[in-house]
C-alpha cells in the first residue's frame, strides 16, 4: 500500500480535491493536524484509525520526527496511509521532510496537492492577488523563519519591498512588527494597505484591514494570511457577506438525514452542530407487518406515505414498482415525494401544504362498492389526525408502523456546544421531544426555528418560544426562513 501526503486546503472542506477525498474515502490510517478540518475526516471509513498530531503556537504536541517515524512505522503494515495536511504539504509545510522519510526507509507514497492558502484565503476575502494594470505579480514568503538565523533571519525582505506587486505573509503574525518595518525600510510607503485574514475559508473568517504603518498595532489573531500591496485596499467580499455568515445553527435530525439541512445551511455561511437527537430504527415487529401489507398490495386502492424515511422503508419491501399493480400513491410533502422518485415511484398526490390536515382535505372520499382500503405506513407512533381523517371520508385504514424513533446519544460535547450556538433548528415534533429529554430548556439557543406548525405547536406546548416557522414546510423553506428573520436582525 502506500502512504498519500494529501493537503487538505486551507479550511473550506469543499476546497479538499478529487483525488484527496478519494483517497481519504480508502483510509486505514488517518494521521492530521490541526490546520486540517474535522469534518473532513468523516470520509474516513468509520474503521480507520484516527492519529492527531497537531501543532499549536508555542508548543508541539508531536515532533516532526516523531511524525516521521509514524508514517513510517504504519506505511510498512501494508495499511492505507492518508497524512492530512492544512493547505497544499510542499508549501512551507513539512510534507517535503515527511515524503524523504518515506523514500529513505522505501516506504511508497503519493503526493496529493492542495490548494494553498496563499491564493484561497485572499479570494474568499474578495483581494485579487493581481490586476492586469496595478498589480502584475505576487511574492509568497513565510514569516515564520527559522529562530537559529538570528533577529534579522533568514528572508531578504529588502528585496522583497523592492521587487514590487503583491506581498502574502504566511504565519507572519507573532513577527508582524519585524517584518513591516522591514518594508518600510526597503521602500515600501507607510500607507500601503494591508488586509489580514485570520481563519480564512472556514466559517470564523475575520478580515481586518490597516497599513503598514499600523498593522503592527492591529488585533491579528493566528493563523492569518497578510496581504501586502495595492490590492489588499480591495473589498470585493462574497464569503463573510453570506446571509447566516457568523451565526452558528443546531441541526437535531437522525444522522442519516442531517447532510442536506446542513449542507444548506452551510451554504448560506452558517456554522452548523450537528447533534442528532434521534435515530431512526425498525418498529418493534422488525417490519414484519410492512411486509405482509406489501405482499398484499392488490388490496389497496391507495397507499398514503408521511415521511421520508417511512417512504424509503416502503421501497425496501417492494420487488419494484410493478408491485404496486395500479395501487395510487399520496406523499405527505416533497421531501417524502422525493424519496418515492428515487425507487421510480411517482406521487399521485402531493397536498399545497404538508401537514396530515391538508393531505385529509385533498384526498378523495371513498368510492362507493368497490376497493376502498387505504395504507398508511408512517411512524410507531405519529398523530391521528391522518387515520381518522380518512375514516371519516369512508375509507378503511390499515395503519402499519414502517419505523420508530429513538433518542440518540449525540454526546455530552456537542450538547454543550448548544450553548454558544445561536440557533436549533426542529424538522418534527420528535426532534423538539428529544433535543429536551437530552439539553434541557437551559441548552436551547435564542433562536428556535421549526420546520412547520406540527413541529412548532409541539415546541410551543414544551414552553419554547418559536421565533421562526417556515411557511413552505420543507428544508429548502426553513433554511430560506431563518435567513430572513436573520436577515431582519
Amino acid at each position: 500500500m502506500t502512504v498519500y501526503l494529501v493537503g487538505a486546503g486551507p479550511g473550506d472542506p469543499g476546497l479538499l480535491t478529487v483525488r484527496g477525498a478519494e483517497v481519504l474515502r480508502r483510509a486505514d490510517v488517518v494521521v492530521y493536524d490541526r490546520l486540517s478540518v474535522a469534518s473532513l475526516l468523516r470520509l474516513a471509513p468509520p474503521h480507520a484509525e484516527r492519529i492527531s498530531v497537531g501543532k499549536a503556537p508555542g508548543r508541539a504536541e508531536v515532533t516532526q520526527d516523531a511524525i516521521n517515524e509514524l508514517l513510517v512505522e504504519r506505511g510498512k503494515t501494508g495499511a492505507c496511509v492518508v497524512r492530512l495536511k492544512g493547505g497544499d504539504p510542499f508549501v512551507f509545510a513539512r510534507g517535503g521532510e515527511e515524503a524523504a522519510a518515506l523514500a529513505e526507509a522505501g516506504v511508497p507514497f503519493e503526493v496529493v496537492p492542495g490548494i494553498t492558502s496563499a491564493i484561497a484565503v485572499p479570494a474568499y476575502a474578495g483581494i485579487p492577488l493581481t490586476l492586469r494594470h496595478s498589480s502584475t505579480s505576487f511574492t509568497v514568503v513565510t514569516g515564520h523563519e527559522d529562530p537559529s538565523a538570528g533577529e534579522d533571519g533568514s528572508v531578504d525582505w529588502d528585496a522583497i519591498g523592492r521587487a514590487g506587486g503583491t506581498i502574502v505573509v504566511l504565519m507572519g503574525v507573532a513577527r508582524i512588527r519585524h517584518i513591516a518595518q522591514r518594508l518600510l525600510d526597503a521602500g515600501r510607503p507607510p500607507d500601503t494597505p494591508v488586509a489580514a485574514i485570520t481563519w480564512g475559508t472556514r466559517p470564523e473568517q475575520h478580515t481586518v484591514r490597516a497599513t503598514l504603518a499600523t498593522i503592527a498595532d492591529a488585533p491579528l489573531q493566528a493563523p492569518a494570511t497578510i496581504v501586502i500591496g495595492d490590492v489588499a485596499a480591495l473589498d470585493l467580499a462574497w464569503f463573510e457577506r453570506r446571509p447566516l455568515f457568523g451565526r452558528t445553527v443546531v441541526v437535531t435530525r437522525a444522522q442519516e438525514q442531517a447532510g442536506a439541512l446542513a449542507a444548506r445551511l452551510e451554504a448560506a455561511g452558517a456554522t452548523v452542530i450537528e447533534l442528532p437527537v434521534i435515530r431512526v430504527e425498525d418498529p418493534d415487529d422488525e417490519g414484519a407487518a410492512l411486509r405482509a401489507a406489501a405482499a398484499r398490495l392488490h388490496d389497496y386502492a391507495w397507499v398514503v406515505l408521511t415521511s421520508a424515511n417511512g417512504a424509503r422503508r416502503f421501497l425496501s419491501v417492494l420487488r419494484d414498482a410493478r408491485d404496486l399493480g395500479g395501487v395510487r400513491v399520496a406523499a405527505i410533502g416533497p421531501g417524502t415525494a422525493d424519496a418515492l422518485a428515487a425507487g421510480n415511484i411517482r406521487a399521485d398526490l402531493v397536498p399545497p401544504e404538508y401537514v396530515a390536515e391538508s393531505l385529509v382535505e385533498v384526498f378523495p372520499d371513498a368510492p362507493t362498492g368497490v376497493r376502498g382500503r387505504v395504507l398508511l405506513a408512517r411512524a410507531a407512533s405519529a398523530r391521528e389526525v391522518l387515520p381518522d381523517g380518512l375514516r371519516a371520508k369512508g375509507w378503511d385504514v390499515d395503519v402499519v408502523a414502517a419505523y420508530r424513533t429513538e433518542t440518540a446519544d449525540p454526546g455530552a460535547e456537542l450538547l454543550d456546544a448548544c450553548v454558544s450556538a445561536d440557533v436549533v433548528t426542529f424538522t418534527s415534533s420528535s426532534t423538539v421531544e428529544r433535543f429536551l429529554e437530552l439539553a434541557g430548556a437551559d441548552r436551547v439557543p435564542p433562536v428556535v426555528a421549526c420546520i412547520g406548525p406540527i413541529t412548532a405547536a409541539t415546541a410551543r406546548a414544551h414552553g419554547l418560544p418559536v421565533a421562526v416557522e417556515a411557511a413552505e414546510h420543507t428544508i429548502d423553506g426553513l433554511v430560506a426562513a431563518l435567513v430572513e428573520h436573520l436577515g431582519k436582525r
